[in-house]
């Protein structure tokens, strides 16, 4: 038998019921093959069924054998041996042909069963001792790696187990969850509380007819801008926040802040600025990055109760793979450095652990809401920077931010825009078309589009939207929230492009939801006005959408 034919052989005797088939069917097709043959075999009457006794014992067994040849004598005693078509044998050739027929017959299901046995525990042992090679080879590469690296693999550990304790450092600010979940609920209630009460006690003076409630309208307003602010601080510490990033000259940014940062600072409190020269541009959004330096100025003020000296240094810096490895979430490359550095109280190490945690303060009750450092935390991440504290009691405090050296083109830099000094307004023949869901918040800025002298138009959905754009062509801005059901607000405005390609656009939004703001930047071609704002932010931004060429 061939090699190939254990296999086959091995895998029908595993089936069971093929050796019992082929004991039944091979000596039928013996009997067949003899009648084919005819009288040349007259002579042989059990030479056909041979072949099949030997296969039913290869793929069945010494049982399945042994069937074959008592049905294969069966058919002979009754077809092929005088008397034909009868069981009775004559003595004595016929009875010596059956005990020939059965001792050969033996002798081959013997042989045959026991050659493939053999086979298999053959072919088993040389799968046990391919597997036994391969798991020796296996072992003794892997300890010939295992002794090769040990050496790197211990320096490794080591710096693994520092970066998993900056990990467990930030994951227990999951634990700050019950913290921050309780700070915005009490600093927002405060806030409502000043904006209820006030609005309340403005409309009980107005009931007996007094007018002077400019007071209590004041102090209403002043609730709602701190929790427009919290809103937005809340958002730059979860990197929600949409960022405006232009490739900006640091140096002139902090420059332009100075006089700001010194009358921020107070008379007791020396401000030096150390700008290196040929600082690297970076690609961050202006307005936001000096929202973050003025945080750290007042938390460094506030750090020195008795006067001090600040520091605002700038340099470029590089961060290599030994220093990225054991912080979070950091690349090695090339930066821009700026470190604001006090000589105040300084802080502890456990203090500085928790210092980017939200509503975490030290400040004394009043002083601080714990978001300021948070807020810088989440953008200078969104920014794809680093930001590390560095701090002793007793000797001041250092916090350094590393923002990516943009290599691109350093053609355009940005420049930190000059508030206009008065609130500009529109005409009647400037129709404004504002969409937004809420009926409140509708009523309310389609009030202080009116009260700019803009004619407006107004919807609460995108398909009323289109309709009146279609009905009057004359719409020169659509002011529209981005966040809208059915149809958001980035669907309306490209139908709205597609319908009158000369209608300005401007979105507006409490959360972006990725509509108009990708990887935490806003769309190149994409104005935006960030929910709640003041009438004058609404004026200025309206106009300069609508003088745009």
């Amino acid at each position: 038998m061939s090699m190939a034919f254990f296999p086959m052989a091995l895998r029908a005797r595993e089936t069971g019921w093929i050796g019992f088939a082929v004991a039944v069917c091979g000596p039928l097709a013996g009997l067949f093959l003899h009648w084919l043959a005819g009288p040349s075999l007259g002579g042989f009457p059990f030479i056909t069924f041979f072949p099949w006794i030997l296969f039913a014992a290869a793929v069945g067994g010494r049982l399945e054998g042994s069937l074959a040849a008592v049905f294969s004598a069966l058919l002979c005693l009754y077809f092929f041996i005088p008397p034909i078509h009868s069981l009775v044998l004559i003595w004595p050739q016929g009875y010596v042909a059956l005990v020939s027929f059965g001792l050969v017959s033996a002798l081959m299901i013997l042989l045959t069963d026991e050659a493939m046995k053999t086979n298999i525990r053959l072919s088993n042992a040389r799968d046990r001792l391919h597997g036994l090679n391969q798991e020796l080879e296996h072992r003794v590469a892997e300890r010939t790696r295992e002794l090769t690296l040990l050496n790197a693999q211990l320096q490794a550990e080591i710096r693994t187990k520092e970066a998993a304790e900056t990990q467990v450092r930030q994951m227990q600010k999951i634990e700050a969850l019950g913290q921050l979940t309780g700070g915005i609920a009490h600093d927002f209630n405060n806030m409502l509380a000043i904006i209820m009460g006030s609005l309340e006690m403005a409309n009980r003076r107005l009931d007996k007819g007094r007018t002077n409630i400019t007071d209590l309208l004041d102090s209403a307003m002043d609730g709602a801008h701190r929790a427009a602010t919290l809103t937005h601080q809340l958002l730059a510490f979860s990197r929600q926040q949409p960022l405006a990033p232009a490739i900006s000259d640091i140096n002139g940014i902090v420059s332009h802040m100075a006089e700001i940062l010194r009358r921020t600072l107070g008379e007791t409190i020396s401000l030096e600025c150390v700008l290196a020269g040929g600082v690297w541009r970076t690609r961050v959004d202006p307005g936001q990055l000096e929202n973050a330096i003025l945080n750290l100025a007042v938390n460094a003020r506030d750090a020195m109760p008795g006067g001090g000296r600040l520091t605002i240094e700038t340099q470029n810096a590089r961060l290599d793979d030994e220093y990225a490895a054991a912080q979070t979430d950091v690349a090695a490359g090339q930066y821009v450095l700026i470190a604001v550095t006090d000589t105040g109280t300084g802080m502890g190490a456990e203090i500085v652990a928790r210092a980017f945690d939200p509503f975490f303060t030290t400040k004394e009750k009043g002083r601080g809401t714990g978001l300021g450092l948070s807020q810088v935390y989440g953008f200078i991440k969104q920014s794809g920077g680093h930001i590390k504290i560095y701090s002793e009691p007793g000797h001041g405090t250092s916090v350094k931010i590393y923002l990516p050296r943009f290599t691109g083109d350093l053609a355009v830099a940005a420049t930190v825009p000059e508030v206009e000094p008065e609130v500009p307004a529109g005409s009647p023949a400037e129709i404004v078309l504002l969409v937004e869901d809420d009926d409140a918040v509708r009523k309310v800025h389609v009030n202080m589009l009116r009260g700019l002298n803009y004619t407006v138009r107004h919807a609460n959905g995108g398909p009323e939207a289109l309709k009146m754009i279609q009905e009057q062509p004359g719409i020169k801005l659509l002011f529209t929230d981005v966040v809208m059901p059915g149809m958001s607000g980035r669907q309306l405005a490209d139908e709205a492009k597609r319908m009158a390609p000369d209608v300005k656009i401007l979105f507006t939004t409490g959360y972006t939801a990725n509509a108009i703001v990708h990887n935490g930047v806003i769309d190149a071609d994409v104005d935006l006005l960030q929910k709640p704002f003041a009438f004058d932010m609404l004026a200025r931004k309206v106009r300069t959408v609508l003088d745009r060429a």
